[in-house]
């Protein structure tokens, strides 16, 4: 065995955030009768909401942003978006994602495979994510994920965010691992390849859209299960 730790992204890459948010974005449009404030179209609303999720997602990523903005202020820039009256509860609406979200278990195509495979060959594996702890945890448990991993490091838990250094540098402390025997895969970009691949760790980018950047990851692969003939 080439590397002896994985450490994945958890949103985007194993837990499939898209999917997830969608069911809850319907299950809030129709429980909080959107309807009411000019919200007339599930899949404008759907759209709206992960398009600017993403954007304040990677603006959090750089340090432009702190998290507590995304949480206050993405529906009311959703609803902005689809020109639709921003709702006095708009907070409530939040509050409301935040309980339903990680409830949801979906993981993505060749996800649970890969898993399986990696746990069954011996692999000691850990989570790396920007997300948050109580949120992050629902979200592994919901989908029955939690036996494959030894650490679940997030920005809370090290005190830095991915691409910082100092979160994979916490990420291989806890985990009691070197670099050049650990792998990071990611669909990240700038977060997960770039911060782990300056940080002196191998990389696999998780890349199904195909993206072309100036530098390489060590891997780039379109499917989940690509990875098994990898490792």
């Amino acid at each position: 065995m080439r590397y002896k730790h994985l450490f994945f992204d958890l949103d985007h890459t194993l837990w499939d955030f898209e999917k997830n948010s969608s069911e809850s974005l319907e299950e809030i449009f129709h429980s909080l009768m959107l309807i009411q404030y000019g919200v007339s179209s599930i899949d404008a609303f759907i759209g709206s909401f992960l398009r600017i999720n993403t954007e304040l997602w990677n603006a959090f990523d750089t340090g432009k942003l702190h998290h507590t903005y995304i949480r206050e202020n993405r529906f009311k820039l959703v609803f902005e978006d689809i020109g639709a009256t921003c709702p006095p509860n708009h907070s409530e609406i939040s509050e409301t994602y935040l309980r339903t979200l990680p409830d949801k278990k979906h993981l993505l195509e060749g996800a649970l495979d890969l898993l399986n495979y990696a746990f069954s060959a011996g692999y000691r594996m850990h989570i790396i994510t920007n997300g948050f702890n109580d949120v992050q945890a629902r979200k592994i448990a919901s989908s029955e994920i939690s036996h494959f991993f030894e650490n679940i490091v997030t920005f809370e838990s090290a005190n830095a965010k991915k691409p910082d250094p100092r979160i994979f540098a916490y990420a291989l402390e806890v985990a009691n691992a070197l670099p050049e025997e650990s792998i990071m895969i990611g669909d990240n970009w700038i977060a997960d390849i770039l911060g782990a691949k300056q940080f002196g760790m191998d990389t696999v980018y998780y890349n199904p859209a195909g993206l072309q950047f100036d530098e390489a990851p060590t891997y780039d692969i379109r499917r989940l299960e690509e990875l098994m003939l990898i490792l």
